[in-house]
């Protein structure tokens, strides 16, 4: 399974997979933000082929349709099951739900060389409800394999446009690769299962701590996604990065469009400009949740090359964003390391990749273990103080009392028909942050 993943953090990491009988073969991007396993089933302008469905004698549909809508980009097709085998990955076939991808705008983009989509995330997540087992779920009852999962990607913040091949990484099914990372897995817990969500204490730039509530890190939720291709922050986190890197960075007057990445930063060829940024540094509550360990990444990061202008200039993008919806650690951090979704024991594993180096200079930095006692025994922004939950309590108390008055003049009031959308909503942040 070692080195089974292609692509990189612009156009995605994805595999190769083998479904139907004869087994047809398709690239499919790995998103730890989803749960669907979704592939094409019907010709689209940017994809080189599809899977099939007629030529294959063990699909079987279960007579569902299932439809996921992005903010930008959305697909709508049929639920399956079909026969999957992954030619770089555990030996003998599985019977898997597939969501057969018929007709969709915005999902797939020009340049992508994959197919569909390999949701690794819980079942809850899942379209259109969650029993709709995931891929990996059915995997794990059906070859007995343990319940963990781990992902290195090796794209080390270059983007499509930088290299010609792709970078590739791992994809490892039923445990870890010891060859794949330096020193020791440092491990968070899982807060929630549904997508992978842990809990963020604080962020330095540099040496300097940002000073925020640890509540404003995990407001709405901090998930690690590998179908995100940024750092992605809360509006109030993100705003203080880049004031805090603006006044560390030895650039003055630097454009406002470079860090909400409307515009690229340039210089000459051949120069570099990580010396003019800090590290960034997340810390992570520990299993041992009286304490926190820290990952960093160098600058070479996220400060990402992107294209060469006119053979004079090299190029360089911002590999953060502000979100509406929550931390998002996606592949400008996770490039940095080996990661491990150890699901039996509900936590997510982090170790320094062996493939974030450039020039001999390793891209990211372990650290811990550090005292907690600096931050609240819980940060994660669903809590909710005692006072406020009896406000609510009350509020909803009053709701309920004015849909029972309206539910009884329905009764004394001729009935219309009412249509209602069955338009189903997927919050993943795979389409909607993929490289513009």
């Amino acid at each position: 399974m070692i080195h089974n993943l292609q692509g990189d953090s612009g156009r995605g990491y994805y595999i190769e997979m083998s479904i139907g009988t004869p087994g047809q073969k398709v690239n499919i991007l790995v998103d730890t933000g989803s749960s669907n396993f979704a592939v094409a089933a019907a010709p689209h302008p940017f994809i080189t082929h599809y899977f099939n469905t007629a030529l294959s004698s063990t699909y079987q549909s279960v007579g569902r349709t299932v439809a996921v809508r992005y903010t930008q980009g959305n697909w709508e097709g049929e639920l399956g099951v079909d026969r999957v085998s992954i030619p770089q990955g555990l030996n003998g076939t599985v019977s898997i739900n597939i969501a057969a991808i018929l007709s969709s705008d915005g999902f797939f983009l020009p340049g992508v060389n994959w197919q569909g989509i390999l949701g690794l995330a819980y079942p809850m997540l899942a379209r259109p409800d969650s029993s709709v087992e995931p891929f990996f779920n059915s995997l794990v009852q059906q070859l007995g394999i343990p319940d963990i999962f781990s992902l290195q990607m090796c794209g080390a913040g270059l983007s499509a446009s930088s290299t010609a091949d792709p970078a590739g990484g791992s994809l490892i099914m039923g445990g870890a690769e010891p060859t794949l990372y330096r020193g020791s897995v440092w491990y968070t817990p899982i807060v929630e299962e549904w997508y992978y969500q842990v809990e963020v204490l604080k962020l330095e730039v540099g040496d300097q701590n940002l000073d925020l509530d640890c509540r404003e890190y995990n407001m709405d939720k901090a998930i690690v996604d590998s179908g995100t291709t940024l750092l992605r922050l809360p509006v109030n986190v993100f705003n203080a990065v880049v004031e805090a890197i603006t006044r560390s960075s030895l650039i003055q007057d630097f454009s406002s469009g470079f860090w909400d990445g409307t515009k690229l930063a340039c210089w000459m060829k051949g120069e570099t400009p990580w010396m003019f940024f800090p590290k960034l540094s997340i810390y992570l509550r520990a299993t041992n949740t009286s304490q926190s360990f820290r990952i960093t990444i160098l600058p070479q990061l996220y400060i990402q090359p992107i294209t060469d202008v006119d053979g004079t200039l090299d190029c360089f993008r911002f590999g953060l964003s502000s979100s509406a919806n929550g931390l998002v650690i996606g592949a400008t951090v996770m490039e940095g390391f080996y990661v491990v979704f150890d699901r039996a024991q509900q936590r997510l594993g982090f170790a320094l990749s062996n493939c974030a180096v450039s020039g001999e200079v390793a891209l990211s930095e372990i650290a811990g273990p550090f005292s907690a006692a600096d931050v609240a025994a819980n940060c994660s922004a669903g809590v909710l103080k005692e006072p406020l939950l009896w406000v609510i309590s009350y509020a909803l108390m009053a709701v309920c009392a004015v849909v029972l008055i309206i539910l009884l003049l329905l009764l004394v009031l001729p009935c219309r028909n009412r249509n209602r959308s069955g338009e189903i909503t997927d919050e993943s942040s795979l389409v909607r942050h993929r490289i513009k």
